[in-house]
């Protein structure tokens, strides 16, 4: 990206000024390196997201950003529905609620010593992976129906999982206001065999070693360990989500000259909050949510099982579930004032400061939980949401490392069979479907997450917590 045609505010923070169409400025975070590396498109896709009806403060570009559709992917913004704001299929992305889970054991890294391989191949036996993976769940049309009304409830009183679980999820496990007769049919069906599944990409179920402490504090009321092994599982809304998006994406595109919208790119496809559209896609995409809520609710369900036949006297606890492709309503301060708006984070994760009153009450003192997953083979890392991350984003944070590189670019670069040896030897096993999926999410394919996370916390995103280090990975 050039930062010449950018204002400096700090070493993590620059700024467009409004030109053109623009309403805001566009606002983007991280270090001078990170954002030379972002694609130009980046810098063209947060001016057009600032240039939509009702948005308000800025378009903000975070330092995982890179190219999406439309909307940046590590992007956030917000709309007042007050002021004509609109909501964006394409400012919550295909994957709806794609998200990470962490789960917390015990046990040291010494008590899978010599047993690494054996739990290796029970998770990914256990673990539906892949493009259009089935799993041992159908869904007939109500079962259906109550999936997607009930999210990770639904999951919990249907026997996967344990109800303390919820506290530590967002929305409580449960988004309000899904309307399951605003999901299309051909989504429906897509997912009726798709519950409790992992599917591809940079999906993965990860055993991880805590291996560094930032703040012993926060660690301690999260129940991080040094040295102790957690799960973080890294999923979505599988087929669902993305079948939801196709058709409000097209349907939008159709609208958009009936409500006056002129769009710059066709993923840009917008529609009025305040319309019988608008209403629909969000109905349709809070299904979602309960959606990817549910199947990771399933995951958790199917990785307790498989601790529990090798260490049957622990028990894995839920220390959080974060989504990001979301669009939320949510009470925000602008310009001293109370204000509902549709916060879009597109890659990009809510991050609640201490006292936050929707944090649950565990998490008060602290903040919220933020999980960022590395790419494969590389570090992950916990955060903890910050109070001026209000201010900076509307509470929201980064995801993961970002991409640099396309995945057939990486195809071209990596042989996974190789990859996979390559990380054996450094100690992280993989387990895979595809050795192509190996090569396309190969650690050199992705920016440096602990160059993301420190720029994150460095712009007042929040502040980290713990990094984790993988010890074996079930992916796609």
């Amino acid at each position: 990206m050039d930062l010449s045609r950018l204002r400096k505010f700090s070493e993590n923070s620059w700024e467009l000024r409004p030109q053109g169409t623009m309403r805001v400025p566009a606002v983007f975070y991280g270090s001078q390196s990170l954002l030379e590396q972002m694609d130009e498109k980046v810098a063209e896709e947060a001016a057009n997201v600032a240039s939509l009806p009702g948005i308000v403060r800025a378009a903000y570009a975070l330092p995982d950003a890179h190219w999406g559709y439309g909307f940046p992917i590590g992007g956030v913004a917000a709309f007042d529905p007050e002021q004509g704001g609109v909501v964006s299929a394409g400012g919550v992305g295909f994957d709806i609620s794609c998200g990470v889970r962490t789960l917390l054991t015990d046990l040291p890294k010494a008590a899978v010593a010599g047993r690494e391989e054996e739990l290796a191949e029970a998770l990914s036996r256990e673990i539906p992976a892949g493009v259009g993976a089935h799993g041992k769940i159908h869904l007939d049309e109500s079962g259906m129906d109550a999936m997607l009304r009930g999210g990770a409830r639904w999951a919990v009183e249907s026997g996967y999982g344990e109800a303390e679980d919820l506290e530590r999820i967002e929305e409580r496990g449960c988004m309000s206001g899904a309307d399951p007769s605003a999901v299309s049919r051909d989504a429906k069906s897509r997912q009726k065999d798709e519950m409790g599944t992992l599917g591809s990409g940079n999906h993965y179920a990860e055993v991880q070693e805590v291996a560094q402490i930032y703040q012993p504090e926060i660690a301690q009321a999260y129940g991080l360990e040094p040295g102790a092994l957690v799960i973080s599982l890294h999923c979505g809304s599988r087929g669902l989500g993305h079948q939801i998006g196709t058709d409000y994406l097209r349907e939008m595109v159709a609208a958009a000259e009936t409500f006056g919208l002129r769009l710059p790119e066709r993923e840009l496809a917008s529609a009025p909050l305040s319309s019988e559209l608008g209403r629909r896609y969000l109905g349709a995409m809070r299904a979602g949510i309960n959606c990817a809520l549910a199947n990771r609710q399933i995951l958790t369900h199917l990785i307790r099982k498989v601790f529990e036949r090798f260490f049957p006297e622990r028990r894995l606890t839920l220390l959080y579930d974060v989504s990001h492709n979301t669009c939320k309503e949510e009470l925000h301060q602008v310009e001293g004032n109370s204000v509902w708006l549709f916060v879009h984070r597109k890659g990009a994760t809510r991050a609640l400061g201490p006292g936050h009153p929707d944090l649950p009450p565990c998490f008060t003192p602290w903040g919220q939980p933020v999980l960022i997953g590395g790419s494969m083979g590389t570090c992950s890392y916990i955060l903890a949401g910050k109070p001026e991350s209000e201010e900076r984003a509307f509470s929201s944070a980064v995801h993961g490392a970002g991409r640099q590189m396309s995945r057939n670019q990486a195809a071209r670069t990596w042989e996974g069979g190789e990859l996979t040896r390559e990380l054996g030897r450094r100690g992280i096993l993989i387990r895979a479907r595809s050795r192509r999926g190996v090569a396309e999410e190969a650690p050199g394919a992705y920016k440096d997450v602990s160059a993301v996370v420190e720029a994150a916390e460095a712009a007042g995103l929040a502040r980290r917590v713990a990094r984790l280090d993988p010890r074996i990975c079930v992916k796609g």
